[in-house]
């Protein structure tokens, strides 16, 4: 019996084009487990995926779609059987393989974790990719010595999807927040996530003048990288640490050394798509056991398969606040 998926396909000019339209089990990749696919979101790679592919995607036809979480269908693996609630993020699951925009997938069972109690498949899809790179990141800042009770932490990016959830599980957590965005109409969305301080982003993404400003900030989650992190670094109190999760403001970093050697500032790189199982299941549980459903509902969007061409140009031009729930069978 057939399902839908959509299904992203490239032209002899090199364009492509995405469109829902119905599938075959026997059309999926290989693996040892199908899921039948309850929900999917939006991030970054997807738009990229569903569009231009960003040097992501290397063959199509091509099925994006880097999240999901639904019940298995079938396993050849004695970690799951048909009806477990599972998710999936990362391992490049909608780039070099298959992905959650299809009302069924086939993965590899060392892709899955078990769906944490607590979280329903929709509300993991709320949390998808960005909440756990937001964990991933207030974890090893807490690793490096950030605890609750000092100077804010500022998060960068504050209105997208990482910074929506690295904003309200901070908050959680007991840390005063100083959310970073460029849309002064976000300040309302962010505040109701538990920001306690709006700064906008004009007043901070500024090259360097200073190699060392005063000490402002005792963390940082960073999603935009470039000039801003650059001048994030010099604003950072003595031994704090920065997690870089995101570059949605540029690849480079224009910066100084200063600030590592002066300061014994940090500057962590946080990965989420190769993540070992075990680092992934413990993000999980933490984030099932300390997000409030009250912000997770307020961040989240819902969207079907037909919605998605535009929601992926949408969120390349940066005009998605939060958190995109893309029920594959709507």
């Amino acid at each position: 019996m057939g399902f839908k998926a959509l299904v992203v396909n490239q032209q002899e000019d090199k364009s492509t084009s995405a469109a829902v339209e119905t599938l075959e089990l026997d059309q999926l990749p290989e693996g040892n487990v199908v899921v039948a696919v309850e929900y999917s979101t939006v991030n970054y790679k997807d738009g990229l995926c569903i569009g231009p592919g960003g040097g992501l995607v290397r063959q199509y036809p091509h099925v994006p779609g880097i999240d999901f979480s639904g019940t298995v269908e079938s396993s050849d693996d004695d970690r799951y059987k048909a009806g477990d609630k599972v998710v999936l993020t990362g391992w490049r699951v909608g780039e070099a393989h298959w992905g959650g925009y299809s009302q069924k997938a086939r993965v590899s069972a060392d892709w899955l974790v078990p769906l944490p109690d607590g979280l329903s498949t929709q509300q993991a899809m709320a949390i998808g990719t960005a909440g756990l790179t937001s964990m991933l990141a207030i974890d090893a800042l807490e690793k490096h010595g950030l605890k609750p009770g000092g100077k804010p932490v500022l998060v960068t990016g504050a209105a997208g999807g990482v910074g929506s959830v690295a904003t309200s599980l901070l908050s959680a957590m007991g840390y005063e927040v100083a959310a970073v965005t460029g849309r002064a109409e976000a300040a309302d969305y962010l505040k109701s996530l538990g920001a306690n301080d709006i700064v906008m982003r004009d007043t901070i993404n500024e090259t360097v003048k200073r190699p060392l400003e005063s000490e402002s900030w005792s963390g940082c989650v960073d999603a935009v990288g470039g000039a801003m992190l650059a001048r994030v670094l010099g604003q950072m109190e003595y031994g704090a640490s920065v997690a870089a999760v995101g570059l949605a403001g540029g690849a480079g970093l224009p910066a100084t050394v200063i600030p590592f050697l002066l300061r014994g500032v940090n500057l962590l790189g946080i990965d989420s798509v190769m993540q070992p199982y075990e680092n992934r299941v413990r993000a999980w549980q933490r984030i099932a056991t300390t997000l409030a459903k009250e912000p997770l509902d307020a961040m989240a969007t819902h969207a079907t398969l037909n919605d998605l061409p535009k929601l992926g140009a949408d969120i390349l031009a940066g005009q998605v606040r939060g958190r995109v729930v893309v029920d594959v069978n709507a």
